[in-house]
């Protein structure tokens, strides 16, 4: 079909080159438009056919991966894949339909593919690199995620890049390439995390009250872990403040709960007590110049 179709073609195109353009150059042009219209007609069917049949895969994968055991993690990567396969799939099938010769679309693209690799190295890089972060298996889906300073949860990893959601819901789509070859920081990883405090307390309040007024809010708050035990200690003696590190073991899921809200307890503990958190504090010498007169 192809091939008679090039004839046609041909003809049509000498006919026009040569101006011998007559009633029968249109009625020539019409026979090979009805002779090609039905497998023109059936490759468009053929089309439809197999996108929504596509579709309907992409569900049942989409279903069949959320009742696996496979991690979420790979489930946007490999429903990437496979849209490419099936959609190349469909496309490769038109063709034949249409009647263009694979040997001549192979050699095509195989002489077209330096060129396009070339073109397309970032597209490629992200693609391999998408391979690594799942082998790597450094973070799934769900953990919150630092990449070269850019902080958020990790909602997908699809087979270009992987899209993080930062705490004021914006969406951060990092390339995998990037992600493969970044200092990557997961703060989910491991089921509890060290919470760092350090408060400041007047140099007249005692400083073993000051320990024992710290420790036993720490003791008190419930998502404190008592092991490993919370450390209170004197840090340093700043200018006008006596410095206490104050470290907790919380679960990685309360760790930010646990942070802001110490702060509130532990000024409330310090009023009930009165312990004073100071501020600073400069001394002013004054002279006076009238005794030198």
């Amino acid at each position: 079909m192809f091939n008679k179709l090039s004839s046609s073609a041909e003809e049509i195109i000498q006919t026009i080159e040569s101006g011998n353009i007559d009633a029968s150059f249109f009625e020539k042009l019409w026979r090979s438009f009805v002779n090609y219209l039905p497998t023109l007609v059936a490759a468009i069917v053929i089309f439809i056919i197999g996108t929504i049949i596509n579709k309907l895969i992409m569900l049942a994968l989409g279903k069949g991966l959320e009742k696996s055991r496979l991690d979420k993690t790979v489930h946007s990567f490999l429903k990437s894949l496979v849209q490419i396969v099936l959609f190349a799939v469909v496309l490769i099938t038109v063709l034949t339909i249409l009647g263009i010769p694979m040997t001549s679309l192979i050699a095509v693209v195989g002489s077209a593919g330096l060129a396009v690799g070339l073109a397309m190295q970032g597209s490629l890089s992200n693609v391999a690199g998408g391979v690594l972060v799942l082998a790597g298996k450094h973070f799934k889906v769900g953990d919150y995620i630092s990449v070269n300073g850019t902080e958020g949860t990790v909602a997908e990893i699809t087979i270009l890049c992987t899209k993080l959601v930062t705490f004021d819901n914006r969406d951060i789509y990092i390339p995998n390439g990037t992600v493969s070859n970044a200092t990557i920081i997961n703060y989910t990883q491991e089921k509890t995390r060290r919470v760092d405090w350090t408060f400041g307390v007047s140099y007249n309040n005692d400083v073993k009250e000051t320990i024992s007024v710290i420790s036993n809010v720490l003791a008190e708050y419930d998502k404190v872990l008592c092991d490993p035990a919370p450390f209170v200690k004197v840090s340093a003696f700043s200018s006008s403040s006596i410095e206490f590190a104050v470290r907790a073991w919380v679960n990685s899921s309360d760790y930010w709960e646990v942070y802001f809200n110490m702060f509130e307890l532990i000024k409330e503990a310090f009023d009930s007590n009165g312990i004073v958190i100071p501020y600073n504090q400069l001394d002013v010498h004054m002279i006076d110049n009238t005794k030198h007169q």
